[in-house]
């Protein structure tokens, strides 16, 4: 809730709705979601640790922690965007929707949805252009590993997607509140 008294995660359809139901199935996926997301920033964490002990303590070349790293870290910011919307867990700037009336906040907060949705489906769609360009020209990173470029592409894609599904989820249920259908 926040402090101006209005919730910005608004109540989906009747229990019965398509509406409902797709908000119970993105909050299952988003929850299934979680807990590979925290391993991935986990393991990222413990090879930089690795690979900063081995160059110390063994002179050992850890070429490949930064690209594993950053695959770990890019899967899981990605990936996790869609619960962390659910929740409205962003960073929100509340001054301008504490001075307004309720409902002119709830005609911004309606366009705000429109808005973000247009962005990340734009963004998630060039992140597939970039996965099937990736994958069927072979590209890898032009490290000495070299992995396969489509790895991060793919989870970038399917993130933004979850988050464009999201963020319709919250716009289809701001427009059925306000227009009385819940």
């Amino acid at each position: 809730m926040s402090g101006n008294g209005f919730d910005p995660r608004p109540p989906g359809g009747g229990a019965g709705s398509l509406l409902a139901f797709c908000e119970r199935a993105m909050a299952l996926a988003n929850r299934a979601i979680l807990v590979p997301c925290m391993l991935a920033l986990v393991a990222a964490a413990g090879i930089l640790t690795y690979s900063v002990l081995a160059r110390y303590f063994f002179k050992i070349s850890t070429d490949w922690q930064d690209e594993a790293s950053v695959f770990l870290l890019v899967g899981a910011t990605f990936l996790s965007g869609a619960y962390v919307q659910s929740v409205r867990g962003h960073i929100g700037i509340e001054a301008v929707a504490s001075l307004l009336p309720p409902a002119v906040n709830r005609w911004r907060m309606i366009l705000v949805d429109a808005a973000s949705c247009a962005f990340c489906t734009f963004f998630a769609w060039k992140s597939w252009t970039l996965l099937h360009e990736a994958w069927v020209d072979g590209q890898t990173s032009s490290s000495s590993w070299g992995p396969p470029l489509w790895i991060p592409y793919s989870m970038m894609a399917v993130g933004m997607s979850l988050v464009g599904i999201q963020l319709l989820l919250h716009f289809l249920a701001r427009v059925a509140v306000r227009e009385g259908r819940s």
